[in-house]
């Protein structure tokens, strides 16, 4: 599934395949290892506008929000 403007943080991750649930999103998000636009994000339901790049971890994982 793409990843679209006006997602939430955790609707994308999973979307992407970045998670595998929810669970693990928010997991992710609470521990500090989500970052948007090279910030940590901890809010899972932040929305998400076109050109935003979400990264997970250290090389983890990368996907640019359309």
């Amino acid at each position: 599934m793409e990843v679209t403007s006006g997602m939430t943080l955790g609707q994308a991750l999973k979307a992407s395949d970045l998670v595998s649930s929810g669970g693990e999103a928010k997991i992710l998000v609470q521990a500090g290892e989500i970052k948007v636009n090279g910030e940590i994000e901890t809010r899972r339901g932040r929305k998400l506008l076109s050109g935003d790049v979400i990264e997970v971890g250290e090389g983890f994982g990368r996907v640019e929000v359309s």
